[in-house]
């Protein structure tokens, strides 16, 4: 069938396609661990290669880790409790509020680990470490605290 003597099948494209084609910059992300700080955590060119922002995405990976490890903790429940006692309509909306947060982080945090990035994980690691034993261990006061489902005593109020 003749098109108006256009062939179709060799059509080039529009000028200036081939420039941005080639101004594209090629970018390959990782599917398994690596070990290096010139890498992308949650954010387009974040940290990237400038010194010292790959150790503060360490740090906040650390502090999101730490922050989940709270939102779950008996002594968060335990002073929204406190407060269910005095007006529960405000109790179960903190509490909502409390999941969404940790539900959100929880993701943030996700996301983080999938830069596949070996030094991210382990800091998300000693995040939830560090935060088990502050806020569910029972070492720094209150009761431990055990797996869902077991009888514990409540522990003390932050």
């Amino acid at each position: 069938m003749d098109m108006g003597g256009h062939d179709m099948g060799s059509m080039s494209p529009p000028p200036g396609a081939a420039a941005a084609a080639a101004v594209k910059k090629m970018r390959y992300t990782h599917m398994t661990f690596f070990w290096g700080k010139n890498s992308e955590v949650l954010f387009t060119m974040w940290p990237g290669t400038r010194g010292g922002m790959y150790a503060l995405a360490l740090i906040f990976v650390f502090a999101l880790a730490l922050i989940l490890e709270f939102l779950g903790s008996r002594r968060l429940e335990t002073c929204l409790s406190k407060l269910l006692r005095r007006a529960p309509a405000v109790a179960g909306a903190a509490r909502t509020a409390v999941h969404a947060v940790r539900v959100g982080v929880a993701y943030l945090l996700m996301l983080a680990l999938m830069s596949f990035n070996g030094g991210v994980f382990l800091v998300a690691v000693a995040g939830h470490a560090a935060g088990f034993l502050a806020f569910r261990s029972g070492l720094f006061g209150g009761a431990a605290q055990l797996e869902e489902g077991r009888k514990q005593d409540d522990p003390v109020c932050c």
